[in-house]
């Protein structure tokens, strides 16, 4: 395998995993915290009208319901992945399920939006310490290749699938109990899984050292914050606006001095041999692009379905449905093939099928049949999605030095989410300025400017995930016997 650092050795390291009989119990603990993860990055935005009325939020604030959770989901999961690695990830996961069940229930009796969203954010910041940890601990306990590659085909399914379920199980929740339910239905479940967690995962003890790289923490998280932030106002004040760009700026000088601060500390937050290995590096960026792309997809087909086709919130939700079962035949294809092809062989053809999927989308108009022209492409895509978003899970830790593996999962989380905010931002941005266009050239035509704002926007995707392809293509060396095997595997993973 191709590589631009040195890993140390890997058989010399001691792995503690969970007794044999206990590993498909424990991938079902971690399934169960990966889903709640991911469902609340979708699950308030059909909930969102509903609480924008109860609360008496204004048109300008309700984007924080959403970007309040991604902001410190993103912006924190770095740290998140650190603190794993040094203060052991079982301890780290549960501690990550016990404050994401206060803050989802503090979230759901919130009497307030300042409320509602200090708890939004809160839980992206206990999410951000459970995702490195849970990922972490999937590669500890599934070690043997077969079965490893099954166990990421599930987190994958699940992380490409959740979003869509949480569109789903959104509506059924909103429409027939409460949209505060969408926020207290995490407790319980967070609560009943740190329990199973304690008592089906093996301890770990962590690293040794304890030192923390506090000024890099804050640059980059800082950092994160103020470039989603600044691509979440374009899409109100413009590109040229003057917050806009001063945001921007201060977000890329940030993460510019954390690199150059990664390069001179002892104990960096991110040692900067994770992500300068030519296929990880592949995998993180194929993580960025392909989230882009899809969170563009789902932003806009619900409006499509909700705001051209007249669905229900309920009726949208269920219409997603296609994509989740795509999703999950991709990742049992994935499940297959990874260890015949390896992931060279998967990742960038996964996103080649997303995107054409995206341009089939891109042919609707104002009467487009649902099953036609909307069942089909969602079909196409999440297959594809499913190939490509195991794959990255799987590649993100090839190679990976055990004191290492924590910040390695932790890029993959976070380029998704950061990618997903930049790119919800540009592509809300683009597709409101094609439809300005459209209307003042077709004389107030509202209906159809819209739908041709969602079919640029469908374009624009489709082009992201083509280019999240072509790095794939170039970047990506390893093959089906790079996949780490036996001890290798256990300790790599770690």
């Amino acid at each position: 395998m191709t590589s631009l650092v040195d890993t140390q050795p890997l058989r010399s390291q001691r792995v503690a995993a969970p007794d044999h009989e206990r590993r498909w119990l424990v991938l079902a603990v971690i399934a169960v915290c990966q889903l709640m993860i991911v469902l609340d990055s979708s699950i308030v935005n059909i909930a969102l009208p509903h609480a924008q009325r109860s609360l008496g939020i204004s048109d300008a604030d309700r984007q924080w319901v959403v970007t309040a959770y991604t902001l410190g989901f993103g912006g924190l999961l770095l740290l998140g992945g650190r603190i794993a690695d040094y203060l052991g990830r079982k301890r780290v996961f549960v501690l990550g399920l016990g404050g994401f069940a206060v803050a989802s229930a503090l979230g759901g009796i919130a009497p307030s939006a300042g409320v509602l969203f200090a708890a939004r954010g809160l839980q992206g910041v206990f999410a951000a310490m459970m995702a490195p940890a849970a990922l972490s601990l999937l590669a500890n306990t599934f070690t043997e290749p077969g079965e490893r590659a099954k166990a990421f085909s599930v987190y994958g399914g699940i992380s490409g699938g959740g979003a869509a379920v949480g569109l789903v199980l959104g509506g059924l929740l909103t429409e027939y109990a409460n949209w505060r339910w969408c926020l207290l239905v995490n407790t319980p479940i967070a609560l009943v899984t740190a329990v199973c967690a304690l008592r089906l995962i093996s301890d770990d003890r962590g690293t040794r050292g304890r030192s923390y790289d506090i000024r890099g923490a804050v640059a980059i998280t800082v950092g994160l914050v103020a470039l989603v932030y600044g691509f979440t106002q374009a899409g109100s004040h413009g590109w040229g606006a003057p917050v806009t760009l001063a945001l921007l700026a201060v977000g890329v000088a940030l993460i510019a001095a954390f690199v150059i601060n990664e390069s001179r500390v002892d104990a960096p937050l991110l040692p900067l041999r994770v992500p300068l290995d030519r296929n990880r590096g592949g995998a993180y960026l194929a993580a960025l692009l392909s989230a882009m792309g899809l969170f563009g997809m789902f932003l806009f087909l619900t409006y499509y379905l909700q705001g051209t086709l007249h669905y229900s919130a309920l009726k949208t939700g269920f219409a997603f449905l296609p994509f989740s079962m795509g999703i999950f035949v991709g990742a049992g294809l994935t499940s297959q093939l990874l260890p015949r092809v390896g992931p060279r062989n998967l990742l960038a053809p996964g996103l080649l099928l997303a995107a054409v999927g995206l341009v089939w989308f891109a042919q609707i108009d104002v009467h487009s049949s649902y099953l036609v022209h909307v069942v089909p492409a969602e079909l196409i895509v999440s297959v594809g999605m499913g190939l490509a978003f195991v794959t990255v899970a799987s590649t993100a830790l090839v190679d990976v030095a055990p004191e290492d593996s924590g910040v390695a999962s932790a890029l993959v989380n976070a380029n998704q989410q950061i990618g997903g905010s930049l790119g919800t931002a540009l592509l809300n941005t683009v597709a409101a300025s094609a439809t300005a266009r459209y209307v003042t050239s077709h004389h107030g035509a509202l209906p159809e400017g819209l739908v041709h704002g969602y079919r640029v926007a469908f374009w624009i995707s489709a082009g992201i995930l083509l280019a999240g392809a072509i790095a794939a293509a170039g970047l990506i060396r390893a093959g089906r016997d790079d996949l780490p095997q036996g001890d290798e595997a256990a300790a790599g993973a770690l």
